[in-house]
């Protein structure tokens, strides 16, 4: 095994390198890249997300250097509502972002940086991307993983249960609420939660916004954790409704597909109890298919699950971020979140097949190809 998670995390960085010349290739032909959008600004064109920080983007990012914009210039330009400029405050802007290097030096630099974990600068936020990242970290780990754990507790139990009585009146209700469950989309959930139980209509018994409230640094350890739950638990919950619809009917078809094998049969005919060939046998061969499937689903939920919970319940977070970065081409940022979210989702990958291995020894990663 530790060969297999040797070759593993060695496989990690052509993989990264793969995800980071694909994403940069693809983003050089997006229109509207960070040049045309400072442009934007500073005629006064800029809408959508990127109207918000303009004053910072052009005070901050821009600085005094760029007042010198002249509207009787004429001439063509390769930026759109760039006619009128001075080229020479283009070739500065440019310069600004690094865009006067060619494609292929900007990625081996970036690169380089990378490996070092510098991530630069945010074209817009004037502050080092790396620090920007740490600081909505936290929401989108709590966001991802309570939701994650709460998926599985419920999940597990209830989709072995449906499986021990398939069609039963227990089996068929339950059914019907998955159904519900994954015919309401999350956010629709969410703004049903808010209008119940967050001042909308009925109750105010949970906050609207934010992962905790001011001044939790003055509050004492016990107070914190309430508190942090307190701020949690709507936005969990709106998360975990539809990963857990999903789970419970993969973990029924699961356990139920090892229950019609053959073994099983043997074992019942050996005179074993059904709960020791459920445990015993059922449920490790059973549980092989849904711990593999844990990456997908963490990351799902981590990621693009997040975004629009995030928006609802202004919470600030990676989800969040990496939205708006890619309305405002702030590059730094989007790199820097695909980096993230890449080493995350093979890390996790990793710690799978680590698990999985103890969930049943038999399996061999050694004799792998990868």
């Amino acid at each position: 095994m530790t060969a297999y998670i040797i070759r593993r995390l060695l496989l990690i960085i052509p993989t990264l390198f793969g995800i980071m010349i694909i994403n940069f290739a693809v983003v050089q032909f997006a229109p509207g890249g960070p040049v045309e959008q400072l442009i934007a600004q500073i005629t006064g064109e800029d809408v959508g997300a990127t109207a918000r920080i303009s004053g910072e983007a052009g005070g901050e990012a821009g600085g005094g250097q760029f007042s010198q914009v002249t509207g009787d210039v004429a001439g063509t330009s390769k930026y759109r509502g760039a006619q009128g400029l001075d080229p020479e405050f283009i070739k500065e802007i440019e310069a600004l972002y690094g865009f006067d290097k060619p494609a292929y030096e900007r990625f081996y630099i970036m690169v380089g940086n990378y490996l070092v974990f510098d991530f630069g600068q945010s074209y817009f936020q004037d502050r080092d991307v790396i620090d920007i990242v740490l600081d909505k970290l936290p929401v989108s780990i709590s966001l991802g993983l309570w939701s994650t754990l709460l998926v599985y507790l419920i999940s597990i139990p209830l989709g072995v249960r449906k499986a021990m009585r398939d069609g039963s009146r227990m089996d068929v209700w339950t059914s019907a609420v998955i159904i519900v469950g994954q015919a309401i989309p999350g956010f629709l959930f969410a703004i049903l939660l808010i209008v119940l139980f967050a001042g909308g209509s009925y109750f105010d018994w949970f906050p609207l916004r934010g992962l905790v409230s001011e001044g939790w640094e003055d509050f004492g350890l016990f107070q914190k954790i309430y508190d942090y739950f307190w701020h949690i638990t709507l936005p969990v919950v709106a998360m975990t409704i539809g990963g857990f619809a999903y789970l419970t009917m993969f973990t029924k078809n699961a356990f139920l597909d090892q229950i019609n094998m053959q073994y099983v049969l043997t074992a019942r005919a050996k005179g074993l109890t059904e709960r020791r060939v459920l445990y015993r046998h059922v449920f490790r061969n059973a549980m092989l298919l849904i711990i593999a499937g844990f990456p997908s689903l963490f990351l799902g939920l981590f990621l693009g699950g997040s975004i629009i919970i995030e928006v609802i319940f202004s919470l600030d977070g990676l989800g969040l971020l990496s939205f708006e970065s890619v309305v405002n081409r702030d590059y730094p940022i989007i790199f820097a979140n695909l980096y993230f979210f890449g080493l995350i989702g093979l890390g996790i990958g990793i710690i799978s097949d680590i698990v999985l291995t103890i969930v049943d020894p038999r399996l061999n990663f050694e004799a792998s190809d990868v």
